[in-house]
């Protein structure tokens, strides 16, 4: 095999992604049917079933992308700035990539076909948004009119034992308060076998143009938190277990404790901001190697799966090919250690953390724990969002490099790698266009943590 084959069928079946392409290549010698430079040919290949067949394939879609048809007004594609790259503006709603990188799917564009398929295949766990169960309320969110009814595909999926993680982003005024309460008694009633919901709130970029999105204020944060907790009690009750999680924003927003561990369950919602604070405590206080997944940047999917219109070439085949090694996209720093992308300065070199506001409120008592004055956080706000973006994973070059402009040369700064997709900021600079040399730190506390001690 040559890099620039088109694989036309193993085994005589065209597979139509990457799923497909890994079941039928994971079978005792395959048959491949290729086009080369326009010539046809056959490829055996003598391997044992589940011997990895070695090849790597472009893409994790090899059909269109199933697009979004919903029209969400708290979606934060609609709040992209413009000028960014092509790939970041993808809406996608399709249950493949839900599969693959995690990504939430409403389920309005799901059919009798993909049920078959998820089932058959066992295409679990899925990540589905429901944002409120109550039909009306859903459509209106959604502005999809098929947005209520779509739940139907989840009551199935569950009849079918597979494993589904729900979300709902809480819009002040819309589906929080006694909507959020009537979702959650739904959910009880309806869906009680989901694995886990998260409860997130509502994204604002300064580029909002939707007059119902505000921001979540304290007291509604408070409230959201208060909503979730009385349903832990009712589903621990019925259950067994909490079900419902609100994620770490709110209580910032609430300044109100974190949870104890073992309230989180095993921090099923780690990846979309529940318990990331408990995890990095604890791999930061060396209970915990690494109580967390790895991290890949916002929009990492993107990079790594979207196929080229029918009929056209790709431009950079590195940036879409499909997971080298299993169905999840791996970190964005390769090797997984702290990656000096310059000279590092002096051994002993006073040491900066930078991290976004939000990642600031959690880092600051660690690092004040330690007792050391030569490390320090800071804080960058994001104004190339704006709004009330103020998560780490969204963090960007511009920002940083306004940061660091003003920082002293010869000292120590780490960034964690959470704001990286395919080693390139969601502006499109680098980490070598910031003005100060940055060492590149995977975003667990136990690497930070090495990263200090180093």
């Amino acid at each position: 095999m040559q890099v620039g084959d088109e694989i036309e069928s193993v085994d005589g079946e065209r597979p139509r992604d990457i799923i497909r392409w890994t079941w039928l290549t994971d079978e005792a010698d395959p048959v491949l049917d290729i086009r080369r430079n326009g010539l046809e040919i056959t490829v055996e290949v003598a391997k044992t079933a589940g011997e990895p067949l070695g090849i790597d394939v472009h893409s994790a879609l090899f059909d269109q992308l199933r697009t979004c048809d919903n029209h969400c007004e708290f979606c934060f594609i609609y709040q992209l700035p413009p000028g960014l790259r092509s790939s970041l503006y993808q809406k996608d709603d399709d249950y493949r990539l839900s599969f693959l990188y995690g990504n939430f799917t409403t389920l309005t564009r799901f059919t009798e076909a993909d049920l078959e398929r998820v089932v058959t295949e066992g295409l679990s766990p899925l990540n589905v948004s429901i944002h409120a169960v109550a039909p009306e309320a859903r459509n209106d969110l959604l502005r999809n009119r098929r947005g209520g009814p779509s739940l139907r595909w989840l009551r199935a999926l569950l009849d079918h034992d597979i494993e589904v993680h729900g979300q709902i982003v809480c819009c002040p005024g819309l589906n929080d308060g006694a909507v959020l309460d009537d979702s959650l008694a739904g959910v009880l009633d309806r869906f009680p076998e989901l694995a886990s919901i998260c409860v997130v709130p509502l994204g604002i970029s300064r580029y909002n143009t939707e007059d119902r999105m505000r921001p979540t204020t304290p007291s509604e944060a408070a409230a959201v938190i208060d909503c979730v907790e009385d349903w832990q009690g009712v589903f621990l009750t019925v259950l067994g277990r909490r079900l419902v999680h609100a994620s770490d924003e709110f209580y910032l927003l609430a300044r109100r404790p974190f949870p104890p561990v073992e309230h989180y369950e095993g921090f099923a919602m780690h990846e979309d901001g529940v318990g990331m604070a408990r995890t990095f405590e604890l791999e930061f206080e060396g209970n915990a190697e690494s109580a967390t997944s790895p991290a890949s940047g916002f929009f990492a999917w993107t990079e790594r799966s979207v196929p080229a219109p029918m009929g056209t070439r790709y431009e950079a085949a590195a940036d879409l090919g499909a997971p080298p090694a299993g169905y999840r996209a791996e970190r964005t720093t390769p090797g997984g250690g702290a990656v000096s992308v310059a000279l590092r300065p002096r051994r002993g070199a006073p040491t900066a953390i930078l991290t976004s506001e939000a990642g600031a409120a959690v880092l600051q008592p660690l690092i004040d724990g330690l007792g050391r004055h030569d490390v320090r956080v800071l804080a960058v706000e994001n104004r190339f969002f704006g709004g009330t973006t103020s998560v780490t994973g969204l963090l960007v070059g511009e920002d940083l490099a306004r940061v660091l402009s003003s920082q002293p040369q010869g000292h120590r700064y780490l960034i964690p790698d959470v704001c990286l997709s395919g080693d390139r900021f969601l502006d499109g600079t680098t980490p070598a266009d910031l003005p100060r040399p940055v060492e590149i730190v995977p975003t667990d506390g136990a690497a930070l943590r090495r990263a200090l001690e180093a």
